[in-house]
């Protein structure tokens, strides 16, 4: 048996520390807008209002899990309508496949959660503990107090991000101000402080100790990307035919079979993954761009070319060696993958819009009474009962009129109700018991199912639904 064969080899390696250097450049710069905008829209939106009269709650964004309804500015999401979270998970997971066909890992490497919360926390270590060089001698150092200052400075403020994520969280599921007063006051319903406790030590997990872990070993992604992308996608690389053979710069010498690459080590410094782009691509590879950054950087010090990391495709890789001109970004984006990605997308958002906008305000649901099935009545006539459930989607109490639609003659009447009508309060849903009674000498009576329809118009607006069901007759 050969030494890798051997069974007392370690199946699992222990993490190494990575302590990414700070670099600056235009994708940098991005990951910080992206950084803060998407923070800045998380932590703020359950404090902003949005008036919907005064039988709703007035959050703008709220996820009503007690009364079962989901607010989003001008947009309620009832139960029954669950199609429109569906069909958003849908367009989110079709946009996923579009950029990673376009640019590769792009959600990764810029607005995925955990890349933005480690982003963070890198930022938060840096400022307390210093860049890269003063990372790893404090790493390598042996314990003592200020070592364990700057340790526990960091933790603190790591679980302070982490309770914030927390907190922001629970905050989308009630409404804000009433349920920060009783956070701080110790009233607030235990899942709520249950839920900050487990948010808060995941995020102080993932973000601190975990990172690039959790995109090698937890995410799904990096396996399902190698799917969605082909020789036409654009993605950070190394260009090895510009940068190879690479060599230490010696100053006043230049060797020209040397390539550009300088062997300094500041793309393997920069990356957050730990890894040398060099190498080709790679699973753990978030194409955050920072590499291209920091060899900017240096091939601006040396007098050579921009370019040597960049993004490109495959088929630029084998354009640019034999000196033909690259296609265009556009060619790369525009194809027909990418087409058929964006149109399925497009279909289903414009199908969510159509839907949305032709709802109802009322809706209905009958369920027929089946025990029994029927009732025959002393004067020989066939009664059958229903369950109308009627759901009022408007902001104040609407009423409505129940009518019964067949070529047979029936007589219609509601439960408690004279006149055939019901009020049903705003934004809630009623049961209505409904009798329907076919004469003794009609057809329906004697047939075994009769088909009818029952017609519900709201009496203000005139808005009209109908929901067919069936009438059981006494057939012999």
């Amino acid at each position: 048996m050969s030494h890798q064969d051997s069974p007392t080899d370690a199946l699992y390696a222990a993490r190494e520390p990575v302590f990414p250097r700070r670099v600056k450049g235009q994708f940098r710069t991005l990951k910080w807008w992206i950084l803060g905008i998407t923070l800045g829209i998380y932590y703020i939106t359950p404090w902003i209002r949005w008036d919907r009269g005064p039988n709703l709650p007035d959050q703008a964004v709220l996820l009503d899990l007690a009364n079962r309804r989901f607010f989003f500015f001008m947009i309620e999401i009832w139960p029954h309508e669950f199609y429109f979270v569906a069909g958003l998970l849908i367009m989110a997971g079709l946009g996923l496949f579009l950029f990673t066909s376009a640019f590769g890992r792009v959600w990764c490497g810029y607005a995925c959660p955990q890349t933005v919360w480690t982003d963070l926390y890198i930022l938060v270590e840096r400022w307390i503990e210093g860049d890269r060089n003063a990372r790893l001698r404090l790493f390598r150092q042996k314990w003592d107090l200020e070592k364990a200052r700057k340790r526990l400075l960091k933790w603190t403020v790591w679980l302070l991000i982490g309770l914030a994520t927390g907190g922001a969280w629970v905050f989308y599921f009630a409404d804000a101000p009433t349920l920060l007063r009783d956070l701080v006051t110790g009233q607030a319903h235990p899942v709520a402080y249950s839920t900050m406790l487990v948010l808060t030590l995941t995020t102080f997990f993932f973000g601190g100790f975990a990172r690039e872990q959790i995109c090698i070993y937890a995410c799904p992604w990096p396996r399902i990307q190698a799917a969605m992308m082909d020789e036409e996608t654009i993605t950070v690389a190394y260009r090895e035919w510009r940068g190879e053979p690479r060599g230490k710069l010696k100053a006043g010498q230049h060797d020209p079979s040397q390539g550009d690459c300088i062997d300094c080590m500041a793309c393997v410094n920069v990356c957050p993954m730990g890894i040398d782009i060099r190498n080709g691509q790679q699973l753990a590879c978030i194409t955050c761009a920072l590499c291209i950054d920091a060899c900017n950087d240096v091939m601006d010090k040396i007098g050579k070319p921009r370019g040597l990391i960049g993004y490109l495709a495959l088929t630029d890789e084998k354009a640019e060696r034999a000196g033909v001109p690259e296609k265009s970004v556009w060619r790369h984006v525009f194809r027909p993958r990418t087409i058929l990605y964006t149109t399925l997308w497009s279909a289903v958002g414009v199908g969510l819009l159509v839907a949305l906008f032709m709802r109802s305000p009322i809706d209905i649901n009958v369920s027929p009474i089946r025990n029994p099935l029927f009732v025959i009545m002393s004067d020989g006539a066939i009664r059958n009962t229903y369950e109308v459930r009627l759901r009022n989607k408007e902001g104040e109490a609407r009423t409505f009129s129940v009518r019964l639609e067949s070529d047979d003659p029936f007589m219609l009447s509601l439960e408690g109700s004279p006149n055939d009508q019901v009020t049903v309060p705003a934004n809630e849903t009623k049961t209505q018991r409904v009798y329907v009674i076919a004469a003794p000498s009609s057809e329906a009576a004697t047939e075994k199912r009769t088909d009818i329809r029952l017609w519900v118009e709201d009496v203000e607006s005139g808005k009209k639904v109908y929901h067919d069901t069936i009438f059981n007759g006494n057939a012999h």
